[in-house]
């Protein structure tokens, strides 16, 4: 028997755990084309600030990315002699065709503290007898040279899989369908709104990608951007794959059963019974009760009608002593409970299979509310 997994009356809300990204400061005007091929030396190697993937319409300020990244300036990616001229580049990409790993020292026994994914990138730090170490996001280790780009290499490998981005400035920025302040509006981007950049027609107006549509915005009015994809530290990872497990778990436990036709009496008389047996617990709770039902009627173990299952021998409490039928006769039945009760003939559930329940009290199964179901 697998343990409880215990499911809120709301249900639980799934966060998704994405790769984080960060942005190179690009120069306002910059003429890109929709496939990207201009190179990083052309966009400039400062970050000026970092989008968050937990905000997809602006900038989290308080994200750790956010903090790190308003510390740098264009020093972190470019170094420089005393007279002022570039000497050298601090960015690096990856050379892998899916995964490398990040370690806490320069050896390959040495833990691994995070990963880069193909096409990800970050600034050197250090560099050490065929290692390097580089900050990647909230990864910061060591990497096998093996498995790097440096140089005009990683300047074209950046340019080759970053994209550009085009972010508001304005509370409320007209996206419309031709590059003319007097053609027909798409939509509006509120501030701090970001959408793909296909290009800067270089006339004060810049086509994105609106909605899957191509749009227009006027260029003074936005920021440009240049970004790519950054490392996942094994803390994220961790995080990231338990959020992925318990998914699959809910996914499982929600799968359609499949309908189970039935007469007006026969909803009735199903919404009586989830009103007597679960009336005063939560929705899923409800449904629940009522899944239980229809998981019998279905199961051959079980008899194959509603009614039966509910005046079965022994079964429920509520059937047996008169209670629901007292509630079926007076018609004072809760529309929650016709709603359970139509929502688990339809093949809704909230247990998956579960043939049984009753007041929790202990037992391993799949509790809701004040029930354990199994």
């Amino acid at each position: 028997m697998k343990k409880a997994i215990k499911l809120s009356g709301g249900g639980r809300r799934l966060i998704t755990v994405c790769s984080l990204v960060f942005v190179l400061s690009i120069s306002h005007g910059l003429t890109v084309n929709a496939k990207g091929n201009s190179t990083i030396s052309e966009v400039a190697a400062g970050i000026s600030n970092i989008i968050s993937p937990i905000s997809p319409l602006g900038i989290d300020s308080n994200a750790t990315e956010v903090i790190v990244a308003t510390n740098m300036d264009r020093s972190d990616y470019e170094s420089h002699d005393t007279s002022g001229e570039e000497t050298e580049s601090k960015l690096v990409m990856t050379n892998v065709s899916s995964i490398m790993n990040v370690r806490e020292e320069p050896q390959e026994e040495s833990t691994k503290v995070g990963v880069l994914y193909k096409d990800c990138g970050g600034k050197i730090l250090e560099r050490k007898d065929g290692w390097t170490k580089i900050q990647s996001g909230d990864v910061v280790g060591w990497a096998n040279d093996e498995y790097l780009l440096f140089g005009e290499d990683a300047k074209q490998a950046a340019s080759d899989v970053g994209k550009q981005i085009v972010t508001s400035q304005n509370s409320a920025l007209n996206v419309r369908k031709e590059p003319s302040d007097k053609a027909e509006v798409l939509g509006v981007l509120t501030e701090k709104a970001f959408v793909d950049m296909v290009e800067d027609l270089g006339n004060g107006w810049i086509s994105v990608d609106y909605n899957d549509e191509t749009g227009y915005v006027q260029s003074e009015y936005v920021t440009t951007e240049f970004k790519i994809d950054q490392g996942e530290t094994i803390a994220a990872i961790k995080i990231r794959e338990e959020k992925e497990k318990e998914s699959k778990k809910k996914t499982a436990l929600t799968k359609n059963q499949g309908a189970v036709s039935a007469d007006a009496d026969e909803l009735k008389l199903l919404a009586a019974l989830i009103q007597c047996e679960a009336g005063n617990q939560p929705y899923e709770g409800r449904v629940a009760v009522g899944a239980v039902v229809l998981n019998r009627v279905r199961s051959g173990a079980y008899p194959d009608s509603i009614y039966s299952v509910i005046y079965a021998s022994g079964q429920f409490t509520p059937a047996l002593n008169g209670t629901v039928a007292r509630v079926y006769n007076s018609g004072k039945i809760y529309d929650m409970n016709y709603q359970a009760a139509q929502a688990a003939l339809n093949g809704e559930t909230t247990v998956g299979s579960a043939l049984h329940f009753r007041r929790a009290n202990g037992r391993d199964g799949i509790i809701i509310g004040a029930h354990v179901f199994w």
